[in-house]
């Protein structure tokens, strides 16, 4: 399950974990203009994680999922 919000300066998805136990922690996306954070709650240290990821990052990570193992370098857009 996933819910999705426009916010001010920010798309905001989060997507709940479903199925059987145990569940993993909400993972929430914040889509800002010039980046993407990806953030999940850790209970066992009792602190929020974020990684931030840069238009160009996230590109990279769209494409990567759809090709098989090597490395890639993509074309810059005209």
């Amino acid at each position: 399950m996933f819910s999705i919000e426009h916010e001010f300066d920010a798309t905001v998805i989060t997507l709940v974990d479903e199925g059987p136990a145990p569940l993993g922690e909400d993972v929430i996306v914040n889509a800002f203009q010039e980046c993407v954070t990806v953030e999940q709650y850790d209970p066992r240290t009792d602190q929020t994680h974020v990684i931030t990821l840069s238009m160009a990052q996230l590109r990279d990570l769209g494409a990567a999922l759809d090709l098989p193992e090597g490395v890639y370098m993509q074309a810059p857009k005209k």
